[in-house]
């Protein structure tokens, strides 16, 4: 049977001291592995060189979600003489206006509030089957919707950085997990492809190419990994998007794309497939379902079995993208979200 619908065909090993805990500085000194499939040439260079490698006549999508602090440490609120346990909470989405997505670690049940700083309180509406809860929030007794919850977030929260980092937030992560252009709330993981420019730099790309801001909200299911046998039947996890109607445009031409992440190549992917320009993309790239219309992708490196490489796949295929991966293990490049990154021409 075909090796590319396994998830364990997607395993890789990855040595101690490979995953990368905090950037590089400057940011576009991040090493770059660059390949091109029409020559199925590989250089290894530095982002700073990115644009000698990018066609002229390509335009450039970004994501413009900005990372909100949705990691949010409180205490149950006591229901006896005894104090409440400790629990910490994940922010990942809004349902509708006063009903949002989390994780919480700790026990708690239906009905069970949550006291955070500055008057915060989170109360349990609803399990569902995957382990993440529904909750309402009050903020000094009064229920909020999300733009002024995120506004509290940002006061009492932390940055979530991805768990493999092994390490809290600080504060150079404020701005080290956010992109130069980030823009609109609501993501709890960045895209982090965007992560490695600088303002020279990405003011030289503005200068060369015509850039588009499409805006995909990345959800906490992006580090959820890939639990089934075969590919095909992992339930993907759906994020909200937006694209204007000039980013919309572009895509239905046929002039060639650049797609800065593998966030907005799910966004591109979902809109060319779909014509719908909001709502939430659940699109699985992989290489059964490979890109329509995105031509050249710049992306990190990523976690063994997870969808982020099955979608590097998708443009390259299986047995290519885990040699690529072992060349760059070879010349010690570094992995994940603060790591190096890899243009695929």
């Amino acid at each position: 049977m075909d090796q590319e619908l396994f998830t364990k065909s997607y395993d890789y090993a990855l040595p101690d001291g490979f995953i990368a805990t905090t950037p590089v500085h400057p940011r576009d000194h991040a090493k770059l592995l660059v390949y091109d499939r029409k020559t199925n040439t590989v250089t290894h260079t530095t982002f700073q060189h990115l644009l000698n490698f990018l066609p002229k006549e390509c335009d450039v999508f970004l994501n413009d979600t900005r990372v909100i602090k949705a990691r949010i440490f409180g205490h149950k609120k006591a229901l006896n003489s005894q104090g409440g346990g400790k629990v910490e909470l994940l922010f990942n989405k809004p349902l509708d206006a006063h009903h949002y997505l989390v994780l919480i670690r700790g026990k708690v049940k239906i009905g069970t509030q949550l006291l955070f700083d500055d008057a915060l309180t989170a109360t349990v509406t609803d399990f569902n089957k995957d382990g993440s809860r529904i909750v309402t929030f009050t903020h000094r007794d009064k229920e909020i919707r999300f733009e002024e919850l995120v506004l509290v977030l940002d006061k009492i929260g932390h940055i979530p950085l991805p768990p493999y980092m092994q390490r809290e937030d600080n504060k150079e992560d404020e701005t080290d997990y956010q992109t130069l252009f980030a823009e609109h709330a609501g993501a709890v993981a960045a895209p982090t492809a965007s992560l490695h420019f600088t303002p020279e730099l990405f003011a030289a790309l503005e200068k060369r190419h015509k850039t588009h801001k499409v805006t995909l909200h990345v959800g906490a299911g992006t580090f959820k990994p890939v639990e089934v046998e075969k590919i095909l039947e992992h339930p993907m996890h759906s994020e909200y998007f937006h694209i204007s109607n000039e980013a919309a445009r572009i895509l239905d031409n046929d002039k060639p794309v650049l797609a800065i992440g593998t966030t907005v190549t799910r966004t591109i992917e979902y809109y060319v497939r779909t014509k719908i320009t909001q709502g939430e993309c659940d699109l699985f790239l992989n290489p059964h379902n490979p890109p329509r219309r995105v031509t050249h992708l710049l992306t990190n490196f990523h976690l063994p079995k997870s969808t982020l490489i099955m979608l590097v796949s998708s443009f390259i295929g299986r047995e290519k993208t885990l040699q690529l991966y072992k060349e760059a293990i070879e010349k010690n490049y570094r992995f994940f979200s603060y790591g190096d990154a890899m243009l695929i021409l």
